[in-house]
């Protein structure tokens, strides 16, 4: 239910991965990691295609302008439906998305995987647990040969010297056509479709190499801007800046707080300066995160993702400088609320100790808003759903060991006076004793 921090090497390169949740109810999580990351993969299941979440996790990613590459996984379930899954692909994204990869006998059954960019067949060998290159098998041919010549005019579409090569030739070699891949997603010009079976590893080692080749990176990127939109590039040599996105709890540690280098070069025990609220704030140590794995490293350069421990007076959507640098970057814009309840704690001399461990978990997820209503006497828990709110109250519950319960939230009635008003009247009794007029 919470992003994770996770990174690889692979051929000489590092890959940061930040691994979001698929519900709508944490898509807090997801508008963080696209705040941080330069490109996203957008995970398909093979047995139910395009689902309300990944329309609504695109159009996030259509708003950040972030490009995507398009990866159906589960491709050896007994439930899945390749054909149906591209179909729900093409619905939502259009022609943008082209296919890389298609499966060969997709199934419990599966066979390998097509690549068209290569014109070689990945082929899984169940007796060896291992994927082979291979050419790709006659009967094949034509449908790849098919994909292959769609990928080439959608790669030559996004580069008009590709294009101009495309009239000459009629084709692209390997190179040209992952420059033009590269120049399409980086633009969202065009979306990649590949296939994996992941708990096999089929197409995983591949899809790292395309990473690698293809995919964004921060210097491929538009350079941030800050409030004030000056533009600031990814340079190691510029002046220390970092943006916080992330924050979490754990048990025994504290708070771990997640970064973003912006520009230039953090190295143990630098002194920053916080752009919101001017105090210092200094970086004992710095860390690379897989999970709850952590790493100390000396230094982390422009680009790169880490994390800091039990900082005094940083927050999620704060900047910390170097010197007298003022860049300031723009908070993370979340979602707002749309699921509202009341919470109270069974036994009174708990409710500031519920007051502090709901502090902590809004930083940890800032699309959970608590609301203390005096006129009501109620705390109101606002979210993106009821499952959100029924994990924090397990939380609060199980961890925080704090016995709580919803309940239903009061109605603030009110009467307002909007208008003046006359009338007439006339009071007249005269039935026993002396009458009455008036």
């Amino acid at each position: 239910v919470y992003s994770s921090l996770l990174y690889t090497e692979f051929e000489d390169h590092k890959i940061n991965i930040i691994d979001t949740p698929g519900s709508d109810e944490f898509i807090g999580q997801v508008v963080a990691g696209f705040n941080a990351a330069e490109s996203g993969i957008m995970l398909i299941n093979s047995q139910s295609g395009v689902e309300v979440g990944t329309e609504i996790q695109s159009r996030y990613s259509e708003k950040h302008e972030l490009p995507l590459l398009l990866a159906v996984n589960q491709l050896d379930h007994e439930k899945t439906n390749f054909e149906k899954t591209l179909e729900s692909i093409k619905k939502n994204f259009g022609t943008k998305a082209v296919v890389v990869q298609y499966p060969v006998n997709p199934g419990t059954e599966l066979e390998g995987i097509v690549d068209v960019l290569k014109m070689k067949m990945y082929k899984y060998n169940k007796d060896k647990n291992e994927v082979e290159v291979v050419e790709i098998p006659g009967d094949q041919k034509s449908k790849a040969d098919e994909y292959h010549n769609t990928l080439v005019e959608a790669a030559a579409e996004n580069d008009e010297q590709l294009m101009e090569l495309f009239f000459e030739k009629e084709t692209l070699d390997e190179d040209e056509m992952r420059s033009g891949v590269k120049a399409g997603m980086k633009d969202r010009g065009l979306f990649p479709v590949f296939c994996l079976a992941g708990d096999k590893g089929i197409g995983v080692k591949r899809l790292m190499d395309f990473i690698n080749k293809c995919v964004p990176s921060p210097a491929d990127v538009k350079s941030p801007q800050t409030t004030d939109g000056k533009e600031i590039p990814f340079d190691e040599n510029g002046p220390t800046s970092l943006f916080f996105f992330k924050t979490f709890n754990e048990p025994h540690i504290g708070d771990i707080s997640y970064f973003k280098v912006m520009s230039g070069k953090v190295t143990e025990g630098m002194d920053l300066v916080n752009a919101e609220n001017q105090n210092k704030e200094r970086l004992s140590q710095i860390y690379i995160a897989a999970g709850k794995k952590r790493s100390k490293v000396p230094e982390l350069v422009a680009g790169d993702l880490g994390a800091a421990v039990k900082l005094k007076d940083t927050a999620i959507n704060q900047t910390l400088n170097q010197g007298k640098t003022e860049y300031r970057f723009p908070s993370i814009e979340f979602p707002e609320p749309k699921y509202r309840t009341a919470i109270r704690v069974l036994n009174e001399s708990e409710e500031e100790k519920l007051g502090e461990e709901l502090s902590r978990m809004q930083q940890i997820d800032p699309t959970i808003e608590v609301e203390y209503s005096k006129e009501l006497k109620q705390i109101i828990l606002h979210g993106q759903g009821e499952h959100q709110l029924n994990i924090l109250k397990w939380h609060l519950d199980n961890i925080a060991k704090i016995e709580t319960e919803f309940v239903k939230p009061k109605i603030p009635y009110r009467e307002t006076i909007t208008k003046t008003a006359q009338a007439t009247y006339r009071h007249k009794k005269q039935s026993g004793g002396a009458g009455q007029f008036g």
